[in-house]
């Protein structure tokens, strides 16, 4: 037996993370319906998440919030405070790694574990990660427990909220094979329909498919997507797979359909203003800049234009984006719009290419960079870092939502 088949993996899933956040943080928020949303004067007035008791009422995610409170009066809306989401999850994650090194966040509100070393029973682990969190931090989890990623993540979503599942190899054709097939993690709701298409409607299906078609209609992934069927998953559990991220965007749905060009460009200057201050916070450039519009009747378009040398800077970046914008906007309101620099490169690896435009430039910050290079040398790489950073490479972050974890910073 290989060690891929002996794998003991965890999939830590945070139940309705943000509302749960927020009833941390506010103890008389515990046990009532609430939920996250963004503006409710604006279109953007959607439910973001919601807790159990709003669910029990018929509050979805992604209803907006008229409906939702149509449904539950009583209901009791927050906006979103990324800051303090931000705070709570690595809280959350710096007790997961209290128990092994092989953590891999997937998102701010669930990672996997890798806990095949660490001593005890899996069952009887996952309870005692389960009930810190809940003790110490007041956030509910679900846990799926596993030999592998795959499973572990379709573990984790059978039972919620406070669920522990173990799923086995064995329990397969059981358990997940009965399954429509848009209940597998990693189908969406377009590569269901391709498969229904070809007769394919349940997990069991898939894994019975034939691989030559299965890639003819959702191409290499469609290989991919058999073999988890069949719950087969070599992954390894990766704790820096969290930097391999390939763009930075941001977008907004505007308050109303507009063409007012004025407006449009002001938006696209603070999308912009966002992606420069993101890639500058974690140390990437982008290679390419793009431009999303969504029009009025939802008709969405992406243009891009590869630069010649990665960068950061905003000027660079709003020259590009606007220009994008100009060259194809046909007047027709937008209802939404996104910047994104893509193909993002690590500074520390990027170069730049001196041509006649940028030379001058460059020998004048030649001195400046000399000296820098005669430090790093003398001193080591991380002697001249741009904001606070621990060695780590992590940025320096608390929480404040419970006395009895983390002190005030």
């Amino acid at each position: 037996m290989n060690r891929s088949q002996r794998r003991v993996i965890f999939h830590v899933d945070m139940n309705s993370f943000y509302a749960s956040v927020e009833a941390a943080f506010d103890p008389t928020l515990q046990g009532k319906p609430l939920a996250i949303a963004g503006n409710p004067e604006e279109r953007r007035g959607i439910i973001v998440t919601c807790s159990y008791e709003a669910r029990a009422k018929g509050v979805k995610t992604t209803m907006p919030l008229w409906e939702a409170k149509k449904l539950c009066p009583e209901l009791i809306v927050k906006r979103p405070n990324f800051d303090r989401y931000r705070k709570a999850s690595k809280a959350m994650f710096s007790l997961l790694q209290s128990y092994t090194d092989l953590v891999e966040p997937v998102s701010i509100d669930e990672g996997y574990m890798d806990v095949t070393d660490v001593e005890g029973h899996p069952l009887h682990l996952a309870k005692e990660i389960q009930e810190r969190l809940m003790d110490e931090l007041l956030l509910p989890c679900s846990i799926g427990i596993a030999p592998n990623k795959f499973l572990a993540k379709m573990a984790s979503n059978m039972k919620k909220p406070l669920g522990i599942t173990i799923l086995r190899k064995r329990d397969v054709p059981q358990i997940l094979w009965p399954l429509k097939v848009e209940h597998m993690h990693g189908i969406g709701e377009k590569s269901a329909l391709k498969l229904n298409r070809i007769g394919i409607y349940t997990i069991g299906d898939l894994a019975h498919g034939e691989a030559v078609q299965l890639e003819s209609v959702l191409g290499i992934n469609g290989r991919r997507l058999k073999e988890k069927a069949n719950g087969n998953d070599n992954r390894i559990v990766n704790p820096d797979s969290v930097f391999d991220f390939k763009s930075v965007g941001n977008s907004t749905t505007l308050p109303h359909d507009s063409e007012d060009e004025e407006e449009l460009i002001r938006t696209i200057k603070k999308l912009c203003q966002s992606v420069s201050s993101r890639l500058k916070r974690k140390g990437v450039l982008g290679s390419k800049i793009s431009l999303m519009i969504r029009f009025y009747d939802r008709k969405t378009i992406t243009r891009s234009v590869k630069l010649e040398n990665p960068t950061d800077q905003l000027d660079e970046i709003e020259e590009r984006a606007i220009h994008l914008f100009r060259k194809h906007w046909n007047e027709v309101p937008i209802r939404l719009i996104g910047v994104s620099a893509n193909e993002v490169v690590e500074k520390s690896s990027a170069f730049k290419q001196l041509d006649i435009f940028s030379f001058e430039e460059d020998v004048k910050a030649a001195p400046l960079q000399q000296t820098i290079e005669k430090l790093k040398e003398k001193f080591g790489e991380n002697i001249i870092q741009k904001g606070t950073k621990f060695q780590d490479g992590h940025e320096m972050q608390g929480t404040s939502f419970t006395k009895d974890y983390l002190q005030d910073e």
